[in-house]
């Protein structure tokens, strides 16, 4: 099972109720109420606590990797490596997989110092598949291993409700792929996996999409994030 950090480790404004107990009283907050620069042993503790929620999995043997998804203001400079690889030390061991928000981090001149740092801390780059514009917010689908494990997640391409004030994530992730749409990320990646050990596309895509009718003039909607899973799965069956 592949876990999502909790947003202090990475950098995402939280608010200090949702925090342990004992650790409000020393996490500064802001006028709405949210923790606000806190000081680097608290974040550490977090991550130790986190670390700590996990020992069921990891003893287990069932535990896969940590996503540390980076919000859209963690541009490419040199603080934001130095976050970067001290989080990757907090884990404490656990694997890393690395997605950035920000379209600098895959600048083609950042792309290559991003991704050798990425091997040289043992972390997995993630792979994005989001809406084709040019916002600061949306990182290009940039097809690279910096690990054994491929890593993918599908945000859908809803590029009209991605930057909209107000509303929710799954109107952000409204979508459906077509099944040319899922043909051609198949093959891409078929082709990045084929050196690496293990390969996951994680489907992300939320919300409900209309389904087409059988006759009877009653409505029905399908679940966009298993409905397409189930035809990238067979997409890839019927190559192999």
């Amino acid at each position: 099972m592949h876990v999502k950090a909790f947003g202090m480790m990475t950098r995402h404004p939280v608010k200090a109720d949702v925090l342990p107990p004992d650790l409000r009283e020393a996490a500064p907050v802001d006028e709405r109420g949210r923790v606000d620069r806190p000081p680097r042993d608290l974040r550490s503790e977090i991550f130790a606590r986190f670390h700590a929620a996990l020992e069921p999995l990891r003893s287990a043997g069932k535990l896969g990797g940590i996503l540390l998804q980076f919000p859209s203001y963690i541009v490419c400079k040199p603080l934001s490596f130095e976050y970067l690889k001290w989080a990757v030390e907090e884990l404490r061991g656990d694997h890393a997989l690395v997605e950035f928000r920000h379209r600098s981090w895959l600048e083609e001149q950042n792309r290559e110092r991003v991704f050798s740092f990425l091997e040289e801390l043992g972390a997995t780059y993630v792979v994005v598949d989001a809406p084709k514009t040019e916002a600061k917010n949306l990182v290009p689908t940039v097809w690279a291993r910096t690990s054994p494990m491929v890593y993918m997640r599908l945000h859908g391409r809803n590029e009209k409700t991605w930057n909209v004030r107000g509303r929710s994530a799954s109107e952000r992730f409204d979508y459906l792929y077509s099944e040319d749409e899922l043909e051609e990320l198949a093959l891409a990646v078929e082709e990045l996996a084929s050196k690496a050990k293990e390969a996951y596309v994680m489907v992300n895509n939320n919300g409900r999409s209309r389904a087409a009718g059988n006759g009877d003039g009653r409505e029905r909607w399908i679940s966009q994030a298993p409905t397409n899973a189930l035809m990238l799965k067979e997409i890839l069956a019927s190559r192999s």
